[in-house]
């Protein structure tokens, strides 16, 4: 099996995110830890531009990337003191979560080698316009998505208003 372009961006891709992910939970500095995350972020953008997701790679990086990332930042920075950093790790924390990894993956593999899944058919892609997913995401029908954007909305402005209140007291 030859390699494709679109292979190798993929696996430069998927490279790129777990090294991001292992330098998010392993640095001490609470603010680099956040731009991690959010080169994490972009990266998975990246693969769903790859596989054809346009709509989904443009959510990801204006709500993830664009929005709750800076919302973290923010809330890092109104809230915490100069040079803030994250607490040594002992070595027994260190053991407990590499024996709780390792069987978290050996559980896994055990389940993924032992049964056999479903082989989905191939299906051509169904063509739907921007216009019939915008009523399908905010239709107050039974599958409409109305209340959940309303209740994040009035969660978003109630966290924009405490980091108002937060700053203003310093």
């Amino acid at each position: 099996m030859g390699s494709t372009l679109e292979m190798v961006v993929f696996y430069f891709l998927a490279a790129f995110i777990v090294a991001m992910s292992v330098m998010t939970v392993t640095t001490q500095r609470i603010v680099r830890s956040a731009t991690y995350l959010l080169f994490v972020l972009f990266g998975t953008a990246g693969i769903y531009f790859l596989l054809g997701y346009t709509f989904l790679g443009s959510v990801q990086i204006m709500v993830y990337a664009g929005g709750i990332v800076v919302l973290y930042v923010f809330s890092i920075l109104l809230t915490s003191g100069e040079g803030d950093r994250a607490e040594k790790l002992k070595w027994n924390k260190f053991l407990a979560g590499l024996f709780t990894m390792l069987a978290g993956l050996i559980t896994i593999l055990a389940i993924t080698l032992k049964h056999e899944f479903l082989q989905t058919p191939n299906l051509a892609p169904v063509e739907k316009n921007i216009h019939t997913i915008g009523h399908a995401l905010l239709s107050s029908d039974k599958y409409g998505y109305v209340l959940p954007f309303e209740a994040v909305s009035i969660l978003l402005l109630a966290c924009i208003i405490g980091g108002i209140m937060i700053a203003r007291k310093r």
